[in-house]
């Protein structure tokens, strides 16, 4: 995240692609609402209508996959009407003559054939965006769970980048993170092809580095990144697998395969804070202590890093994570390091990571939460990325072709499914469903339709359907909904007993592996004995015909 958080409300423009910010991201999207409260115009890009868009200037409801489209055709008008900033190119940037070639292909009246987004609200937003100083660029998951995630955002960082919209407060591209201290775990190393600080692991001098400091030979190669370890798991490469926080048996796509594929694992270990599904997999539970049971920092979307203290002991057996770890690295009769508690661990980081060099557990006590980068103990907080100057020296266009999703609907499978998260529970739900009040609100399974398919297909609004793929079938109930419209189907992944990524395919990211949960081809069948009811009270009503 180029910017910080607090910069939303003072921002005149807001992009806002691919996240169901007010659900996802409440906080975030309070923000939001304060400077469109304030004259802030907004523009949401999402196939959904959702709550943020009641709000906007202009909703882009695009055909699920087609965002290099509809990012392409933005730029074509950018540059066809001699929006961009050429001087900021100029100085600033590589590579632009490349993009803009490639977007002179991407007219909006042919995006508006392939978005279904009106080639007129194509133009008016292309330009409210490049004239507006402080316009900014907010996306999630809706943006990265494609085969084409990172062309994606490539063609999001190209907007930016042609405007000039970088090294300014409120502005900017940022990526809202999905879960706390994912940032964190990213900056710590928590990759396959990073050490802490964003350092790479297959450079020759940054491995000898964390060889001399640790006094252990590093590796050559990098390692699998998660789609990878998945694929690797089934087909016999990967023996083993340790969980920690993560239960994959209701959050990896096509989770049927990932489920046989666990049974022909060798040893499986699951450290966590409450039993989850993947735990019935597991040769080894370890009990881990919650974020209020231990000491340490979290760090968030806009790169603060703020101090976490404990205010109650861990019940039973659980342990902080990083005890765990320790004691598994002195069973494995690694005598070093021996890190006597958290303080340790992050001022070992901070002097092996420049990003992070002048951060301390002490200076966060004192001064409250540090963006990185603070490379020097008296270096001032990074408000936001590249003040004075693109940090790498010169922004890097890459242009992009639009490529469809990995699976289109068909007359088989004649809807395009995606997927996400709802605003009373949370990723595998293994926390928030054990709260009366959250499952009061929202008890069950779900999948929402339009009216006219509903109509279509005989449905009515809280009758049990079949949700059916290449991969499974899963039972839940319809909500007649005007959030979605004709040809696309949406479901929350929160429930085990109704897993939607039983549907949902494997195919990934060529760069970061990252599965397709934003476009699937399936089908409904209704359930006919089945007493409709309503779904869930909790659901906003919206104006118009879907």
């Amino acid at each position: 995240m180029t910017n910080s958080i607090p910069e939303i409300r003072d921002a005149d423009f807001l992009f806002v692609t691919g996240s169901n910010t007010s659900e996802a991201h409440p906080i975030i999207a309070m923000e939001m609402k304060r400077a469109v409260g304030r004259g802030a115009k907004l523009a949401v890009a999402d196939p959904r209508a959702i709550w943020m868009t009641e709000i906007s200037d202009w909703h882009m409801q695009l055909n699920p996959g087609t965002d290099v489209w509809l990012l392409n055709a933005m730029a074509h008008v950018i540059v066809t009407e001699g929006l961009e900033s050429r001087e900021w190119i100029e100085a600033n940037t590589e590579h632009f003559e490349s993009v803009r070639e490639t977007v002179l292909r991407y007219p909006p009246e042919e995006a508006e054939k392939i978005t279904g987004v009106p080639a007129e609200m194509i133009r008016e937003v292309a330009r409210a965006y490049a004239t507006t100083e402080k316009a900014g660029i907010y996306y999630t998951l809706g943006i990265t769970e494609h085969t084409t995630g990172t062309d994606n955002v490539y063609a999001l960082s190209n907007l930016v980048l042609m405007t000039g919209h970088l090294g300014i407060r409120s502005a900017g591209m940022n990526p809202l993170r999905g879960q706390n201290n994912v940032q964190g775990a990213n900056d710590s190393g928590a990759t396959p092809v990073y050490y802490p600080g964003y350092q790479r692991a297959d450079e020759a001098e940054i491995r000898q580095k964390f060889a001399d400091h640790w006094g252990v030979p590093q590796s050559e190669t990098t390692g699998l990144n998660l789609n990878e370890m998945m694929k690797a798991m089934g087909d016999g490469r990967l023996r083993g697998l340790f969980l920690m926080g993560e239960d994959i048996v209701i959050s990896e796509p096509n989770v049927g395969r990932v489920e046989k594929a666990m049974n022909e694992l060798e040893f499986v270990v699951v450290q966590d804070i409450f039993f989850n599904e993947s735990c019935r997999y597991a040769d080894v539970v370890l009990p881990a202590a919650c974020f209020a049971e231990k000491e340490g920092v979290f760090t968030n979307s806009d790169r603060r890093v703020q101090r976490v203290r404990k205010a109650v002991e861990p019940p039973g057996e659980a342990r902080a994570d990083w005890q765990i770890i320790l004691e598994i690295m002195k069973r494995a009769g690694l005598k070093q390091p021996n890190y006597a508690n958290v303080r340790e661990i992050y001022a070992e980081m901070a002097s092996l990571s420049p990003k992070f060099g002048g951060i301390s557990h002490h200076r966060i006590e004192k001064e409250g939460g540090l963006q990185w980068p603070v490379e020097t103990p008296d270096a001032p907080s990074t408000e936001y990325l590249h003040k004075g100057g693109v940090l790498r020296g010169k922004g890097l266009f890459q242009a992009v072709e639009f490529r469809p999703p990995f699976e289109v609907a068909d007359p088989e499978y004649p809807l395009v499914l995606s997927t996400g998260r709802t605003l009373y529970h949370y990723n595998a739900a293994t926390q928030t469903r054990r709260s009366e009040g959250l499952s009061k609100k929202q008890p069950e399974a779900f999948v929402e339709v339009s009216r006219k398919d509903a109509r279509k297909l005989g449905l009515q609004d809280g009758q049990m359907v079949d949700v059916v793929s290449r991969r499974g079938r899963v039972r839940c109930r319809a909500m007649v909904s005007r959030q979605v419209r004709r040809g696309s189907i949406w479901m929350p992944f929160h429930f085990p007993e109704a897993r939607t990524n039983y549907l949902t395919t494997d195919a990934g990211d060529a760069v970061t592996g990252t599965g397709e949960y934003k476009v699937c081809a399936a089908r409904l069948e209704p359930v006919q004995d089945s007493e409709p009811k309503q779904v869930f009270p909790g659901a906003f009503a919206l104006a118009g015909e879907a």
